[in-house]
């Protein structure tokens, strides 16, 4: 796996601009904060955000995969006020979960989401490498 910056551009920050891999796509659908019984324990943001990040990681254990393995994060919020407010303690709660890994990311504000108690839904991809 490798980060892609194109020469000239500044750093991303808690993200990267590309990555490029090759190998086995395991990709999850759109998970929200809720837990393995599907219950919200929460209603704060960063905590919903802190179970999706462990869901995620859940399920990409089911294929072998990790948090490395993580190639891109599609975000959909329902508050971007609230996201851009809390970027400290959501750093903090990624690095808990996720590690200092960072792939490429887009975060995207919607109306709603299917579950009206969900304020975020991440969607992952990750690549395994061939052996």
């Amino acid at each position: 796996m490798r980060t892609l910056n194109p020469e000239g551009w500044a750093p991303a920050k808690g993200y990267a601009n590309g990555i490029e891999a090759s190998g086995r796509v395991v990709v999850t659908g759109g998970l929200v904060g809720w837990n393995a019984d599907q219950v919200f324990e929460t209603d704060d943001f960063v905590g919903q955000c802190e179970q999706v990040f462990r869901n995620i990681v859940a399920v990409l254990a089911e294929a072998g995969a990790g948090p490395e393995h993580i190639v891109r994060m599609t975000w959909y919020i329902t508050n971007k006020a609230e996201y851009l407010a809390c970027q400290r303690e959501l750093g903090a709660a990624y690095r808990r979960v996720i590690g200092r890994h960072f792939p490429a990311m887009a975060v995207v504000q919607v109306v709603a989401l299917m579950d009206d108690a969900a304020k975020v839904e991440i969607e992952a991809t990750a690549v395994l490498p061939d052996d």
